[in-house]
């Protein structure tokens, strides 16, 4: 997945958050969705500033992996 796809899809992403929280009640299903958007739009941020890194050194952006949540959500702000 190349940078071009990747905000793409964080944009795709964002989008379904706004419109979600927009709602005027929320499920239990709604909920759920809106953690796994937060945590699917962090990993994508993640795997772009890893491209970013490998860029900047010379390296392969392509060889970027996406990390796991856990790791990923425990990263300080």
């Amino acid at each position: 997945m190349g940078d071009k796809d990747i905000r793409s899809r964080i944009e795709a992403l964002v989008e379904e958050e706004h419109t979600l929280r927009n709602a005027s009640e929320h499920t239990d299903e709604q909920r759920a969705r809106l953690r796994q958007i937060e945590e699917d739009r962090d990993q994508l941020w993640d795997l772009l500033r890893q491209r970013d890194a490998k860029r900047q050194y010379g390296e392969d952006p392509d060889e970027a992996q996406p990390r796991p949540e856990p790791q990923v959500e425990n990263y300080l702000q």
